[in-house]
């Protein structure tokens, strides 16, 4: 529970300590005397944000504390985590606010990071506000306040982790599908590199071979011509003597004269050596001849297969080497990408076994919040009979779609506000006194679920009267008996009900303004009351009703 709040150049608040005792406790006061500013001054020490202009005019900074006592065990847990003392289940938070905008957070005394005072403040109050109406004409808040009444928090917070991951394996699924779109084409390009060289059937040096046999091949017709004539020419035919012929004649002649002379006899010799190598040279010049292919289909392979190749080189090339090795690299990227497609398989198969569990979660998590909205519609109905709306129907509508982050779910809120009436979305239906009562009916179960020990009611009253006012006094004392209960407040109802009352007054010397916080006993307590009631101008007649009141309520509290 809240035992101080200390304020000191808040706005027009110079000073103010306000000591708070356990029950329900009312903060009243005219318009504008400084109720708000003394919210945000509990909001800031909270840990929610705060702005420098709150910062009292002409002061350099202003500091709020708040003593805390009776803390819970896993408050008390989380302290010892971050190795903060705690002193008798006490705790005190502050704030100091800068004018030039900066601020300094401190847990028993302790330097804090304004996050972790937002999380411990969380865990020690709970403040209800105007705006908290809109919260229920805001269907996308309402699977939260189910889930905050099935105590769902902790189920739905591993169904979360559970679809972040199913999220980041998608995502990553979907890069590598887009990479693997890329790594299509490449395959499909390097499958091309690979079957066009490997058709070719490549070897060094096959060019220049090929070459040598094409131009022999491409002028078969002349070589045989010239070889025929070289031949004709040495060897003669039936008809005519050749070169070996006349010189074979020519030889017998001359055995004749080679022994009148050794002169004649070496040119004889001579002459023999001649016929010899004609004969030889004739012999080659015949099997030359018979070697040469004149296939005109050989000659159109040739061409063909020296096009592919000059066609290889100009795009692998320039040289057949080059064109070879284009072909093994390409063989080495298609080995690759094909390890890479198989990763992707199995972070497909990943994801699958994964959205089968996160179905699962959201499932399960689905029937626990259909079982949670019977019991909710249940209790918030009942509450609202005690709060004067004996007619009104709620009920949770709940609707599966597709896996969300808080699971297959959309819920909310429908009601009917007298008898007859078909279901409506709250927007379309609740007044505004009648929101702050339906307000006031889920914040009361839903608190039953939590250990928070403050409850603070910022004006939810709005729009309420008479016996919905005096049902909602009752009903906010109830809950002081389980935990601290403070109300600002408009009512008179509510006023009369409280354990104790603190007046908000604004006051000037002419100069400055100032607002202070006082607590009032009976007698100041009754002419608040009155004031309430009947405005400034106070009666005895308005004086004896808020005694009256006041009376009233203290025979129902006991």
């Amino acid at each position: 529970m809240l035992n101080e709040l200390y304020i000191k150049n808040l706005a027009i608040i110079e000073e103010a300590a306000i000591p708070f005792d356990n029950g329900f406790i009312v903060f009243t006061g005219e318009t504008g005397a400084g109720k708000s500013i003394l919210i945000n001054g509990i909001n800031s020490v909270l840990g929610q944000r705060t702005n420098k202009d709150i910062v009292r005019s002409g002061c350099d900074k202003a500091y709020i504390s708040a003593l805390f006592s009776q803390i819970p065990s896993e408050l008390a847990d989380r302290l010892d985590e971050m190795g903060i003392g705690h002193d008798e289940g006490q705790i005190t938070l502050s704030r100091e606010i800068r004018a030039d905008g900066g601020s300094t957070a401190r847990i028993n005394g302790k330097a804090a990071s304004v996050t972790l005072m937002r999380e411990i403040g969380s865990m020690l109050v709970n403040i209800h506000g105007q705006h908290d109406g809109q919260i229920l004409l805001d269907p996308e808040k309402h699977i939260g306040i189910l889930d905050g009444f099935g105590q769902l928090e902790d189920m739905v917070a591993e169904y979360n982790a559970a679809f972040r991951s199913l999220q980041e394996i998608s995502r990553r699924i979907h890069s590598m599908a887009v990479e693997q779109k890329h790594q299509a084409e490449m395959t499909e390009k390097y499958r091309t590199i690979s079957r066009e060289i490997s058709a070719a059937e490549l070897r060094p040096g096959l060019d220049a071979e090929l070459e040598a046999e094409y131009r022999i091949v491409r002028s078969s017709e002349d070589i045989i011509g010239v070889l025929s004539q070289a031949g004709y020419a040495m060897q003669g035919d039936d008809e005519n003597s050749g070169i070996i012929d006349m010189i074979g004649s020519t030889l017998r002649e001359m055995t004749e004269i080679t022994d009148k002379s050794p002169a004649y006899s070496a040119l004889y010799e001579r002459m023999e050596q001649v016929r010899i190598e004609l004969e030889d040279i004739a012999y080659e010049l015949v099997s030359e001849k018979d070697s040469i292919d004149c296939d005109p289909a050989r000659a159109a392979y040739l061409r063909d297969k020296l096009d592919q190749i000059n066609s290889l080189k100009r795009k692998y090339g320039p040289e057949l080497d080059d064109v070879i090795k284009a072909g093994e690299d390409a063989q080495r990227q298609l080995d690759a990408l094909s390890d890479m497609s198989s990763d992707l398989q199995e972070m497909v198969k990943e994801r699958d076994e994964l959205l089968h569990r996160v179905t699962e979660m959201a499932k399960a998590v689905s029937a626990r919040r259909s079982e949670a909205g019977a019991r909710f519609s249940e209790q918030v109905e009942k509450e609202l009979a005690f709060l004067n709306m004996p007619d009104v129907r709620i009920c949770v509508d709940i609707r599966q779609g597709k896996l969300t982050g808080t699971g297959l779910d959309t819920v909310e809120f429908l009601i009917a506000t007298n008898k007859g009436e078909g279901l409506k979305p709250l927007s379309k239906i609740a007044s505004g006194g009648e929101l702050s009562r339906i307000m006031l009916a889920l914040k009361n179960v839903v608190s039953e679920r939590d250990n928070i020990g403050t409850l603070i009611f910022d004006e939810i009253d709005t729009g309420v009267s008479g016996r919905a006012a005096q049902k909602i006094a009752i009903k906010l004392h109830e809950v002081s008996r389980s935990r601290q209960v403070i109300c600002v407040t408009h009512l008179s109802q509510l006023a009369a009900m409280a354990d104790e009352h603190l007046l908000i007054e604004k006051s000037s010397d002419g100069t400055r303004t100032y607002t202070g916080v006082h607590p009032l006993d009976m007698e100041g307590r009754k002419r608040e009351i009155a004031r309430i009631m009947v405005g400034d101008n106070i009666t005895d007649t308005a004086l004896r009703n808020a005694e009256e009141l006041m009376m009233s309520d203290r025979d129902y509290k006991e």
